[in-house]
């Protein structure tokens, strides 16, 4: 066998073992009663913010709330932000309520981050990644919209925009 012949049967190799654990994740993904999916309660957790004492889930409920898990690193989350913000302050007097957790970040760098662009939401802390791990949160940024009895209405992976998220706010505020 040449050499070339050989690069092409270790290419193979490696194929079928990077799929064999796509499934391997995606399997466990599927089959684990606890994944936090649309249609069920959000579940609950408590923790700090970065300007006030800890903060629960449960305490919120009989208000929509938009949760959106984010890094300061993130392009995505830093160009949806000011939509966030805007959505919040537009419907904070109807019931919504915007909860923005930062993954694993010091409280200097998310205070920065918040300052530059004007968030008056609360901002949670993860500071261990246990609240991200519980929801399953793989790519950011990841929004959890929860309507007013507390359930998953609907799960949204990626960059949203003005548009986007008044149209998922509108369905948690009826």
């Amino acid at each position: 066998m040449n050499k070339s012949n050989r690069t092409y049967v270790r290419i193979a190799i490696l194929g079928v073992l990077l799929l064999a654990l796509v499934f391997a994740l995606y399997s466990s993904i599927v089959k684990d009663p606890n994944v936090v999916k649309a249609g069920n309660d959000a579940p609950n957790f408590s923790l700090p913010q970065l300007d006030g004492p800890a903060m629960k889930l449960s305490d919120l409920k009989g208000k929509a709330v938009v949760l959106n898990f984010w890094g300061t690193w993130c392009e995505p989350c830093k160009a949806e932000m000011p939509a966030l913000q805007k959505q919040y302050d537009a419907l904070k007097d109807k019931g919504l309520v915007v909860v923005g957790v930062n993954i694993g970040e010091t409280p200097v760098a998310i205070q920065s981050f918040v300052k530059q662009y004007n968030v008056s939401f609360p901002i949670l802390l993860d500071r261990d990644l246990q609240i991200t791990k519980m929801y399953r949160i793989g790519p950011i940024p990841t929004t959890f919209f929860i309507d007013r009895d507390g359930e998953i209405e609907e799960i949204f992976i990626g960059q949203m925009n003005d548009a986007i998220i008044s149209q998922k706010v509108a369905n948690i505020l009826e």
